[in-house]
């Protein structure tokens, strides 16, 4: 397959789209939509965000050290944008699109009880970078939609209707999998196992 050299540019895609909440010392929370995230570390649980200086959500969570997670479904799709295109510091995103704040339990930002999952983090460490400052944090406390869980507490993410960001547009995440960690080395009667089992549902 021929390719072409691009050069300039990270073209990671795709990525995904969470919804900020912040809280400054003063009590005022802001909403702004974040592409560049992910996770960096199983134990203790730590998340990264990368922020531009000059959005009003830097300037809160430097002040705080603290911020939430939200995990938004695609019929959000429309307030994400906004969310990501307009500042807090001319407009209340929050008012403006209805969003229900909740008190966390670990921290003092609420969180935005449509998105089907919420997680709570505590600033680590601030790395600055260039055009955008890296936050790590520590995943301090989640929340999570009830009807996602199967009998067996198992989180069936799938139904919770997510999306990604990809290249400058938003996709919903398709519901069935394409394969499972560790299917390429499964033996045989597991894989019958599975079989039977997701057929017996």
């Amino acid at each position: 397959m021929n390719k072409v050299d691009f050069k300039g540019s990270v073209i990671l895609n795709p990525v995904p789209v969470v919804l900020i909440t912040s809280k400054n010392k003063a009590g005022k929370t802001n909403v702004f939509t974040v592409g560049w995230t992910g996770t960096i570390n199983t134990k203790p649980p730590m998340l990264y965000i990368s922020i531009r200086p000059e959005r009003l959500s830097y300037e809160y969570i430097k002040e705080t050290m603290e911020f939430v997670v939200n995990m938004p479904s695609s019929d959000l799709v429309k307030k994400v944008d906004y969310c990501g295109v307009r500042s807090g510091k001319k407009n209340d995103k929050i008012a403006e699109m209805g969003f229900t704040l909740k008190e966390s339990h670990n921290i003092s930002t609420p969180y935005i009880d449509e998105c089907p999952v919420n997680i709570e983090c505590k600033v680590t460490n601030i790395v600055p970078l260039g055009t955008h400052d890296m936050f790590i944090a520590e995943v301090v406390g989640s929340h999570v939609n009830e009807d996602l869980f199967d009998d067996k507490g198992k989180i069936h993410f799938e139904n919770a209707n997510m999306m990604s960001y990809c290249h400058g547009e938003y996709f919903p995440l398709a519901k069935k999998p394409i394969g499972s960690f560790g299917f390429s080395v499964m033996k045989k009667k597991t894989k019958k196992r599975r079989r039977l089992e997701k057929s017996s549902k």
